[in-house]
């Protein structure tokens, strides 16, 4: 009988939650590096015994841990992180220069066909990659010639959040980064191409439509239709055809279009999903209720998904990297709040349980389909 896993990275430490093919009945493992933040636990889909997660502490610094028998052992391996060459300088809140600084990782994506190979997205922000298991790291330095020096922290800090890679082609890749945009490789990291036309940003940028500088909150693709990505934007919903080249709005009847995750539908590669968060400043459900919503067309039609989800006083966020979507069918989606609550869904949205609560603030959550 098959099963999943779900990783949940927070402020205080891991947890894995396992459950079969089902998904009613829930173990729950943890907190694994109890009081670190881990911004992100990742597995991969070579070998889903073999996981990777960033274990992070203002006082000791940045680890990146792995996992061989799922999550039941771990230990430390490489957590050297060293821009090649002279990093040089990026631009400042104040609109200065600043020297390029490492500070943690946000996102590991690991390959879709080789457990040792994992890409880490840092702050500030950069592309890394190992090819032994993270033993070893080296950046991918041609990304920050993409007019890096334009490159500005978002609120968060200038964090690379997101990696695609195109299941169909393995020298094409996807990131995002806050507050720069996103941006496109197609020849295994070597160049990169800014892909933020049709993105405009009247409030953020004095060029609203600017070649970087879009402040990008997540991407999503469907493993089908690699060459059509849906955006979650610091204001706006984007739908992309063509890889990128140009975006349009898809925000439709989305109660506000402000957001930080979106994922699409195992199965149905039209059905996307977002979980709309009131503004820039007021980062919590409009009206205190907690909605996903998502589109069967591809966008601009968009229906509320409510059933188990607290529909009063609700006040907690869902950050960028705590949306993710299981393989099984029906397919299950899963969330997890800034209040500490990972809620779950056996049937596309339908209906809601809260799998677990009272957890640190949710950083991230990635799920496993297991054999």
């Amino acid at each position: 009988m098959s099963g999943v896993r779900v990783l949940v990275g927070t402020r205080k430490g891991a947890f894995i939650l396992t459950s079969d093919e089902n998904r009613q009945k829930w173990d729950i493992s943890g907190p694994h590096f109890a009081g670190w933040e881990i911004y992100h636990v990742n597995g991969s889909s070579a070998d889903p015994n073999r996981l990777y997660a960033s274990q992070s502490s203002g006082w000791f610094g940045q680890l990146i841990q792995r996992s061989d028998d799922g999550g039941k052992t771990w230990e430390p391996v490489g957590n050297a992180f060293a821009y090649e060459g002279t990093p040089g300088t990026h631009q400042w809140y104040d609109g200065t220069q600043h020297p390029w600084e490492f500070k943690r990782v946000w996102l590991l994506q690991p390959s879709h066909t080789d457990p040792d190979v994992v890409y880490a997205g840092v702050e500030d922000a950069a592309l890394f990659r190992t090819q032994d298991g993270g033993q070893t790291w080296q950046e991918l330095p041609a990304l920050r010639t993409a007019k890096g020096h334009l490159w500005q922290p978002g609120a968060g800090g200038m964090c690379l959040h997101t990696i695609l890679l195109d299941p169909t082609n393995p020298d094409r890749l996807f990131i995002a980064i806050s507050a720069a945009g996103a941006f496109r490789s197609d020849d295994g990291g070597a160049s990169w191409l800014p892909i933020n036309k049709g993105l405009v940003s009247p409030y953020e940028l004095p060029d609203a439509d600017a070649d970087v500088g879009h402040c990008v909150h997540g991407l999503a693709m469907h493993p089908s239709r690699p060459e059509v990505l849906f955006m979650q934007k610091h204001w706006d919903v984007m739908r992309s055809d063509n890889a990128g080249d140009l975006w349009h709005e898809i925000s439709g009847n989305l109660p506000t279009d402000f957001g930080f995750p979106i994922a699409v539908h195992a199965h149905e590669p039209e059905t996307i999903y977002v979980v709309p968060i009131k503004s820039d400043s007021e980062h919590y459900p409009p009206d205190g209720k907690l909605r996903v919503y998502h589109s069967r067309t591809g966008g601009d039609e968009w229906e509320a998904l409510t059933n188990g989800l607290p529909q009063s006083d609700c006040y907690v966020n869902v950050l960028r990297s705590a949306l993710a979507v299981d393989s099984l069918d029906s397919c299950g989606i899963y969330f997890g709040t800034t209040g500490g609550q990972v809620y779950a869904s056996a049937d596309s949205g339908d209906s809601w349980t809260a799998i677990v609560r009272d957890l640190p603030p949710v950083l991230s959550v990635e799920v496993q389909t297991l054999p």
